[in-house]
């Protein structure tokens, strides 16, 4: 399973985008009239979304076939016809070569210090590092405690993805693992377009493709942009959490991730996280410091050098 190349976008990618998108249109919302004929294909034929486009069929033709390098008018158009919402209008122009920011630089692996220092006085907010393939890079004791032990995973398997995918124990915590694991395969996809050629991004997707339902995702090419949400966990120790959780990117390093899950401080699910912050704490080295949250969990060799 591969994601497809090219330092100017990606044609082939693009072409397989818009035909899944109009595929999934429904033409009545799409604006169309209704014919009183069946449809012999899912959705909206090219020639409807070049109509309603106002472009000719044979330009969004050669558009969806890479033949074409479209204009950022006629992508707005096309977006707009196809009624993307904003992850997947951002995705389509970084396929055709037109992003809308600065490309991103190549992130680093080193988590700055400044960055563990501040998941380690996240003391009842479960935190970690995500890099743009969803590696996890760090966490600090609480997230470890919430989600898995990062720290006896090994680095090969050490990605939110996988581990979402292949951890029987991080997977039993959701309440709805479809809808979690589904949005981690968008932003996975989002990635793809910035940088086809990642070779962390390829052979995460090699490992992942005897997974049907990420086949499944994969091939829907939903994306999204990680931000916010709420999540239920189910937790053996500190019981039912609804957990809100914020992604804020470095300004530093863009390809770091830091994903924070909180809850309001009168809430039930507070009331666990500090149940299950004490329980992390209990479990600490007999050598950690008697009082204030444990030093941040990280890779065992310097964070980010490999």
């Amino acid at each position: 399973m591969t994601s497809g190349k090219g330092a100017h976008g990606d044609p082939k990618e693009l072409g397989v985008f818009l035909k899944a998108r109009r595929a999934a249109l429904d033409p009545h919302r799409a604006g169309l009239p209704e014919t009183g004929t069946p449809r012999r294909v899912a959705g909206l034929r090219r020639e409807e979304v070049a109509r309603l486009a106002a472009i000719s069929t044979d330009y969004y033709t050669r558009v969806e076939q890479g033949r074409m390098r479209a204009s950022v008018p006629v992508l707005d158009a096309i977006a707009r016809s196809l009624r993307l919402t904003e992850d997947q209008r951002a995705y389509l122009f970084e396929l055709a070569g037109r992003p809308s920011a600065e490309p991103l630089a190549r992130a680093d692996r080193a988590v700055t210090p400044h960055t563990l220092r501040l998941l380690d006085q996240l003391a009842v907010s479960p935190a970690l590092v995500l890099s743009d393939t969803m590696d996890v890079l760090a966490w600090n004791p609480l997230a470890a405690a919430l989600l898995t032990d990062f720290g006896q995973v090994p680095e090969a398997d050490r990605n939110y993805v996988w581990l979402l995918f292949n951890d029987l124990r991080l997977r039993s915590l959701y309440d709805d693992w479809a809808a979690g694991a589904h949005a981690c395969v968008a932003y996975l996809r989002m990635h793809t377009a910035r940088r086809p050629d990642d070779p962390r991004l390829q052979r995460l997707l090699d490992r992942m493709a005897p997974h049907a339902d990420f086949h499944r995702w994969w091939q829907a090419r939903d994306v999204a942009v990680q931000g916010t949400g709420s999540k239920v966990f189910h937790h053996p120790v500190a019981g039912t959490l609804v957990l809100d959780w914020d992604t804020l990117t470095s300004s530093t390093t863009p390809g770091h991730h830091i994903v924070v899950w909180s809850a309001p401080s009168d809430s039930p699910t507070a009331r666990g996280l500090r149940l299950l912050a004490a329980a992390a704490r209990e479990a600490a080295p007999v050598s950690a410091p008697p009082s204030g949250p444990p030093e941040p969990r990280r890779p065992a060799a310097p964070a980010g050098r490999r």
